[in-house]
């Protein structure tokens, strides 16, 4: 399983997840977001995006535990990965055939983003 979460960095940057090296991720209100959140599993690849003025991939996490006992409001333990040397922009990933019917071009503000194997390892640069 893999996913993309949006964050905008003023509130909480991948520098911040770094430095705390664990975070809960939770506080999100869309339902198709929230659904999201919920499918995720224990060791589910993530990648942490960057939206506001950076508008892209900063670097990658993963899913430690999920707790979905209150399923308007998930919270899902994930812990830091790496930051990525390339860091694909919204730009570069809507011009990637990967993504062309993908909900991180086609619903914009969707903040929890399901991916494919494919789509991952193009934006982390595998």
């Amino acid at each position: 399983m893999f996913y993309l979460l949006k964050t905008e960095p003023s509130e909480y940057s991948f520098a911040d997840l770094q430095r705390d090296g664990t975070t809960t991720w939770d506080g999100v209100s869309n339902p198709v977001a929230l659904k999201n959140l919920r499918a995720m599993l224990p060791g589910t690849h993530l990648v942490v995006y960057h939206t506001g003025d950076e508008k892209r991939v900063v670097g990658t996490a993963s899913v430690v535990s999920v707790d979905a006992k209150d399923p308007k409001n998930p919270r899902v333990k994930i812990k830091v990965g790496r930051g990525l040397a390339r860091q694909p922009s919204l730009a570069e990933i809507k011009a990637n055939k990967l993504f062309h019917d993908s909900p991180l071009v086609r619903q914009g503000r969707l903040s929890v983003v399901p991916l494919t194997e494919a789509q991952y390892k193009f934006l982390v640069g595998e």
